[in-house]
């Protein structure tokens, strides 16, 4: 059975910039009511104009997700401006360039703040409200790096790797239950994440902008083509949402290879940049 949208309220992170945005474009199209979250004050207000424009109800929230503190207290505010909550969008994300040596465990501790705990904190925060509607749904940004380990993305990998892990075991224990999810790995989306990447102090800046000049090369699909995929999936309830067509071919090579798959993807990676 199709999740009815029109007259929900969904609350989706990371909504200033990119799929966020796009998506919470097509979710008031839909006819749904929005809290967006975003850590960009000025960006966020701007997403937050476009969309009421779009004649449904919105809330803005500036919010860092890696604050433990201020997730906990979202729901709360949400609930005080839309009554309800139907729908949660974990999509807030960010990026580090480095490999394991050249990183800091400060740095990865700050992105899987942001990354990981950042999703489970948020879908802790607002299950209850998710349980007392008649029907409603999670979606959960991980990438196609939850699916294959590059090199050079130890701590994006590893929360995108945790991020699925989470998703899969919670939907297996909400199977039967109002609440259904959908974990999400998009391939090469043309966003600005790779070049507002933290960049470690331990890897050379020259390659840092080769790295992300590379993944601007490669990362063909557009945010409102991927914001369109969600939705779909969204509406079919979809377990698992592959966006692209690298996404594709990188899950068929991933199955077929699980251990060796590296083999193949490592020239393409390089001139990539990556």
């Amino acid at each position: 059975m199709n999740l009815a949208l029109r007259g929900g309220v969904a609350v989706v992170t990371g909504a200033a910039h990119g799929i966020g945005r796009a998506l919470a474009f097509c979710l008031a199209d839909e006819g749904m009511s929005l809290a967006l979250v975003d850590r960009d004050t000025e960006k966020l207000a701007e997403a937050a104009a476009a969309v009421e424009a779009r004649g449904v109800r919105v809330s803005s929230h500036v919010i860092d997700m890696g604050d433990r503190n201020a997730v906990s207290e979202l729901p709360q505010a949400v609930l005080e401006t839309h009554g309800r909550v139907s729908l949660l969008v974990n999509n807030a994300g960010v990026a580090l360039m480095g490999s394991f040596d050249e990183v800091s465990l400060d740095d990865i501790e700050w992105l899987m703040d942001i990354n990981f705990w950042g999703v489970v904190r948020a879908t802790k925060a607002f299950m209850p409200a998710l349980k007392r509607e008649q029907a409603a749904h999670i979606v959960n940004l991980s990438s196609v790096f939850g699916l294959i380990a590059p090199v050079g993305q130890c701590a994006y990998s590893a929360s995108k790797f945790a991020v699925r892990g989470f998703s899969e075991v919670l939907r297996h224990e909400l199977a039967g239950t109002n609440v259904s999810l959908s974990v999400v790995h998009p391939g090469g989306i043309a966003t600005d994440i790779a070049m507002h990447a933290r960049v470690s102090s331990g890897i050379d800046q020259a390659a840092a902008k080769a790295a992300a000049d590379g993944f601007k090369r490669v990362a063909r699909t557009s945010p409102a083509a991927a914001a369109e995929r969600i939705l779909r999936g969204i509406k079919r309830r979809e377990r698992r949402i592959l966006i692209g067509a690298d996404a594709r071919l990188i899950d068929i090579v991933q199955r077929l290879l699980p251990v060796s798959y590296w083999g193949i993807f490592r020239r393409a990676f390089a001139i990539s940049g990556q």
